[in-house]
């Protein structure tokens, strides 16, 4: 750690960040030769399977993103093997703000939300990324306990289909709010403004639709099963392009948030941690159970 920093500079301080699933995160307080100090962002995938592939394709993006005008971090150093540290990690610059997980303020923030995600769609790298990999399938899907089966056999019959094709776009993979920082905490969401987009291990080549399918579900369980279905629109009125057909769209939405079926505790945990108590593994399922049927009315 100490060769990626400045002659005369030393870690002076740690703090956890909370709110990942996979990774640990933590903030690094440096002591500048002038008596400052500065900070930097430590990565570390401990245990971890594909920690080496998603820290070299974090990296590779960040490299990517260097002005573009998406507030990504500054990639320091990446160790993707742990050859040089003690587990697979990624240091990189510090952006300022926070996640907003309450539910007060959603109104002004959701089209921020779709402006960024619209604006990284629109990055045309001279390098593709690895195509998208689906996170579930048909036969994976784990019917929430007491949901409308009928509704959840609909959209399992929607994912068993091949996938409908689509024009590729830049996607981030795992845009949700618990990945984007804004500076204007409450009680003056008004004034909000996104600093930063982190988390760009998953980056990957595909339909806009499954970026807005991803951060419309994470809505739908933080928020209410309205925000999830609501994000799309303002996707579009930000100027973003999905895809025509509704049964397309429908195909989009139904994947990612059915793959939210098999791992509902470990969605919710972070939540709770973050202060949003209420978000029970159980509460979360039934909300899921109320997305995923509000889908198949509206679209199907």
């Amino acid at each position: 750690m100490s060769r990626h920093l400045e002659v005369g500079e030393r870690i002076v301080k740690t703090e956890a960040l909370h709110g990942g699933i996979t990774a640990e995160v933590r903030k690094l307080i440096i002591g500048t030769r002038d008596g400052g100090t500065r900070d930097l962002v430590l990565r570390t995938f401990v245990n971890v399977e594909h920690a080496e592939d998603w820290l070299n394709r974090e990296a590779g993006a960040l490299t990517l993103l260097l002005g573009t005008g998406v507030p990504a971090p500054g990639l320091v150093a990446v160790g993707p093997t742990a050859a040089r540290c003690e587990c697979p990690s990624l240091l990189m610059t510090h952006l300022a703000g926070r996640t907003v997980l309450d539910d007060e303020g959603w109104e002004t923030r959701v089209p921020l939300l779709a402006r960024q995600l619209a604006a990284i769609h629109a990055l045309r790298p001279t390098e593709r990324p690895r195509e998208y990999g689906a996170w579930t399938t048909a036969d994976t899907v784990v019917t929430p306990k007491g949901a409308d089966a009928a509704a959840w056999a609909a959209a399992i019959d929607v994912i068993r289909k091949p996938a409908p094709p689509y024009e590729g776009r830049f996607l981030h993979r795992d845009f949700h709010p618990g990945n984007v920082l804004f500076d204007a905490p409450p009680p003056r969401p008004a004034g909000a403004r996104i600093t930063g987009v982190v988390d760009w291990a998953a980056t990957s080549w595909g339909p806009a639709d499954l970026d807005v399918a991803h951060c419309s579900t994470n809505l739908a369980l933080l928020h209410g099963p309205a925000w999830g279905l609501r994000f799309a629109e303002a996707y579009e009125e930000a100027g973003g392009v999905l895809a025509a057909a509704a049964s397309e769209r429908l195909y989009w939405r139904v994947r990612d948030a059915s793959a939210f079926s098999e791992g509902v505790r470990l969605v919710a945990q972070p939540w709770r941690e973050a202060g949003r108590t209420e978000l029970t593994t159980r509460a979360v399922e039934e909300r899921l159970d109320v997305y995923v049927t509000s889908l198949m009315d509206a679209l199907g």
